[in-house]
Formats: C-alpha cells, sequence, structure tokens
C-alpha cells in the first residue's frame, strides 16, 4: 500500500473513532485559546484547564494583562512550568496585540508568529480552532510520535514532520490531523507502553522504535 493511501486509511479509521474531535483545552476565544495553548508547552491540559479560569479572572482582558506584573503572572502560572518564559511570552503577546494589531489576536500564520511565544505548532492551533483556516498541521509530542512509529516520516524533526504530514494529507483535513493523533496517542499508541494488542491501526502501523523492544 503506498503511504498516501496508508496514511488515509488510518485517517478514516481514526475518524470513526473519533467522530468529533477538537482540542481539550478550555476556551472561549481566540485569546484564550492562545493562551491556554502558550502555558499547554510542556504540561497536561487537564492543568492548563485548571489554572486559566484563576488566569482569567484576574486578567479578564488583554489590557489588564498587558498592565500586569510579571511576578504576579509568574504565581499564576507557576504549575504549568518553564513559568518565567511563559509569564514573560503572554505579558508581550498581550501588549503587541494591542499595540500592533488593534486588540485582535491576527488570524494569518506570519503574523501570529511575530507574538512571543508563539511558533507554528501554536499558530496552527490557533488557525484552525479559532478561524477554520489549514495552513498547517500542528505537530506535538503525540503527532511527532505517532507519525514517526506509523512510517509517515523518517524525521524528529517539527518543522519537517510538518511538511511531511502536509504532503500525505489532504489540505481540508490538516486540522483533524492533530486533533486524531493526540487523542489516539493519549489513548492508545502511548510513549511508553503502546496498547499494539488494542489497535485498530495495528496493520497499517510500521511499529518504527518498537521492533526492539519485540512489538
Amino acid at each position: 500500500m503506498e503511504l498516501k493511501d496508508r496514511a488515509n486509511r488510518v485517517l478514516e479509521i481514526l475518524k470513526k473513532r473519533y467522530p468529533d474531535p477538537r482540542t481539550k483545552l478550555v476556551w472561549k476565544s481566540p485569546w484564550e485559546l492562545l493562551v491556554a495553548t502558550i502555558l499547554a508547552a510542556q504540561c497536561t491540559d487537564e492543568r492548563v484547564n485548571k489554572v486559566t479560569p484563576v488566569f482569567f479572572k484576574k486578567w479578564p482582558d488583554l489590557k489588564s494583562l498587558s498592565q500586569a506584573s510579571r511576578q504576579e503572572v509568574e504565581e499564576v502560572v507557576r504549575s504549568t512550568g518553564f513559568f518565567r518564559n511563559k509569564a514573560k511570552n503572554l505579558i508581550e503577546a498581550a501588549k503587541k496585540i494591542l499595540n500592533e494589531y488593534n486588540g485582535e489576536v491576527p488570524s494569518e500564520m506570519d503574523k501570529l508568529l511575530t507574538l512571543p511565544g508563539v511558533a507554528r505548532k501554536t499558530a496552527n492551533i490557533i488557525l484552525s480552532n479559532c478561524f477554520s483556516k489549514n495552513e498547517g498541521i500542528a505537530v506535538d509530542t503525540h503527532v511527532k510520535r505517532l507519525s514517526f512509529r506509523l512510517g509517515f516520516t523518517e524525521s524528529k524533526n517539527p518543522a519537517i514532520i510538518e511538511r511531511d504530514l502536509m504532503e500525505i494529507f489532504p489540505r481540508k483535513d490538516w486540522h483533524l490531523v492533530n486533533h486524531l493523533l493526540v487523542w489516539f496517542g493519549r489513548d492508545v499508541c502511548k510513549a511508553r507502553s503502546p496498547k499494539c494488542n488494542e489497535c485498530e491501526i495495528e496493520k497499517l502501523c510500521e511499529k518504527k522504535g518498537l521492533k526492539k523492544e519485540g512489538r
């Protein structure tokens, strides 16, 4: 089976397993999702969802956050890890959006990438979830792991993985690829103990990186 055919067969199987995949981060606006996604770096969505209600109660809008002290923000986001960088980036992002983008989170990739703390993964999440734009595929730890195991890429570099995935999946499905691989990575294809005996796509998987373990 050719790579594109195998990849799209995997996608169809995962669509049936997860008919309504979406981010598990809780958000009501592009700004709230941007904050949550920045906080989610190296942190679980569950932890972020506990922090953001406190965060937005304290700083309900861009202006209030732009005027906040970094120390105060650090204390609120401390439990998400890397809290000093996250606090600095969030405050600076709020200032930049207010000063350069009229208080609105931009809906273009190039503009999103100018925001502190925003790389392509975060930008892709914002564009697909908030603006229904498929400009790329967000590559997080789950997508990185599953893409390699399944044989969709030979690389461990997120930028190269994203390009490889964009070549084998239809653009209309790019927003789904991240959600489906993330959900499946959490439920079945785990990092240390993948449940290969429970896996619907096991016969389509190259199991790269697992063969030495006898799986």
